[in-house]
């Protein structure tokens, strides 16, 4: 079971305003602030049809905080840290915390960290600032290093990793993690997921391409969907092969899968009968007819290509 969480999500850097704001339906998403990058520029550059599609995104607040001794970490390292790094020190030990584990319990277990990160905006700020010379550069951009960090930081022993599936990366984490625990090679898992953008690049690129929403809202499995939204997020839960830490956050994974689409009409195109085959597969792991589920939550591209 998961028995602890933690998140940071635009609008709001705790686990209870996200449920608050999915409750109220609130809209998170926003005109990219000026303290990202200058959209107007790049509206000049690219033309009307193009800046709409990377107008509005989710945005975190507050990412430049980070209490450096606390962590164990020099100012130089901090400053020469990817801040999604610094998220994945602060939010998973929060969720470790909501475990009731404390360092003390922490330090030489054989707990996991699983992490899924794709975003490499950071290294490529940081080739442009005087601390590209650091001796903290190569390890403050290295996303095989944000997994280990927490590990080093918290002393942890188990098995650690980082995925890079793109959007599907924190899921992949996820299912590494339960899958450490079913074979015991740890107690305790660590699954996080964290994603942060930095530069203008990517967005444009997917604009360009007619991957986001001009309306700049994913309107998924609706007449509306032309592409999607994108957002950054930090998110952590810890998780245990036993109900013995049970807490109001437990959760139960009862199947996962994970697989891939093969050949499709193109590289980034669904194959609809190898994603049919990925849900047979987690129902089967679950031990669960299809008729039983009473909730999907879907990932959906918000097109008429990638929604069926």
């Amino acid at each position: 079971p998961m028995t602890g969480a933690a998140c940071m999500l635009p609008g709001g850097n705790h686990l209870q305003s996200h449920v608050m704001a999915v409750r109220a339906g609130n809209n998170a998403l926003e005109e990219i602030p000026r303290s990202r990058w200058d959209f107007s520029m790049a509206s000049r550059a690219l033309g009307a049809t193009v800046a709409n599609r990377c107008r509005f995104a989710g945005f975190l607040s507050a990412t430049e905080g980070f209490d450096a001794s606390r962590f164990a970490t020099s100012a130089a390292e901090a400053a020469a840290m990817d801040p999604q790094q610094r998220l994945l020190l602060e939010r998973g030990y929060e969720s470790l915390h909501c475990a009731c584990l404390h360092r003390a319990d922490l330090c030489g277990s054989l707990t996991g960290v699983f992490l899924g990160i794709s975003a490499a905006d950071f290294g490529h700020l940081l080739s442009a600032t005087p601390a590209a010379s650091s001796a903290y550069a190569a390890t403050g951009a290295s996303h095989s290093i944000a997994s280990g960090r927490v590990s080093y930081v918290l002393g942890l022993h188990g098995p650690r990793a980082s995925f890079d599936t793109a959007c599907s990366a924190a899921l992949t984490a996820y299912h590494a993690g339960v899958c450490a625990l079913q074979l015991e090679e740890c107690p305790i898992g660590l699954a996080a997921g964290t994603n942060l953008m930095l530069m203008p690049s990517n967005a444009i690129a997917f604009a360009i391409s007619g991957l986001t929403s001009s309306l700049g809202r994913s309107h998924t499995f609706d007449v509306r969907a032309d592409g999607y939204a994108r957002a950054e997020a930090c998110g952590a839960a810890a998780l245990s092969r036993t109900q013995e830490r049970s807490t109001s956050h437990s959760n139960v994974a009862l199947g996962s899968s994970v697989r891939q689409d093969g050949r499709s009409a193109s590289l980034t195109a669904p194959n609809g009968q190898a994603q049919q085959d990925l849900l047979i597969a987690a129902l089967s792991r679950a031990n669960m007819a299809a008729q039983a589920l009473t909730l999907s939550e879907a990932h959906g591209t918000g097109t008429a290509l990638g929604d069926p």
